[in-house]
């Protein structure tokens, strides 16, 4: 026990335990300036144009999936891959490979025959396909609600390629034939 706490305890007066100070969640601002960062990096650090070409890809998809990352819903594991992607592990497979000098990232194998380079386009390939899952993901309500409406749509209408017809209730159709022209009832009362 410290000094402090042993007179807090003696005088009566306790200390209020220090609150940890946790990181403030990134905005969408956030993570596009640190994609722009990434890409600064490639740029600046003349990368072989296949590995320029990952970071692009993985950097567009994370663009396009940001706007879409409500659809996932708070704390969800997908939207923290899409954030850490944006400023973690993107900017740390392009600085570790930045730091090497070329010709030793370019041609010493490092692990498993494996050069620097190999390892960098490994790992950029997998963040693009973990990232294009993402983006399937969030785009997934929305074409589940377009699927939805286009069979809401059918039922209520009929399909294109048949015309489809309004119902207007259970005694007047609009027939697709006759544009406009109100079609008799039919069954019961019918003449």
């Amino acid at each position: 026990m410290a000094l402090s706490e042993l007179f807090a305890r003696l005088t009566g007066r306790r200390r209020e335990p220090e609150r940890p100070v946790l990181p403030r969640v990134p905005t969408s601002d956030d993570l596009l300036a640190a994609l722009d960062r990434v890409e600064a990096m490639v740029a600046r650090g003349a990368v072989p144009a296949p590995v320029a070409s990952r970071v692009s890809r993985v950097s567009r998809t994370v663009r396009d999936t940001i706007p879409r990352l409500s659809n996932l819903g708070a704390g969800s594991l997908q939207a923290y891959n899409v954030m850490a992607t944006a400023t973690d592990y993107l900017p740390e497979a392009i600085g570790g490979y930045l730091r090497l000098p070329r010709q030793f990232a370019d041609s010493r194998p490092v692990d498993r025959g494996k050069t620097s380079l190999m390892i960098l386009i490994d790992q950029l390939d997998l963040l693009a396909a973990t990232m294009d899952k993402v983006f399937d993901a969030v785009c997934r309500a929305d074409a589940d609600a377009l699927v939805a409406h286009g069979r809401f749509l059918a039922e209520k209408f009929g399909t294109a390629s048949t015309g489809g017809a309004l119902s207007l209730g259970p005694d007047v159709t609009i027939a697709p034939d006759v544009p406009g022209r109100l079609q008799p009832p039919t069954g019961k009362g019918a003449p």
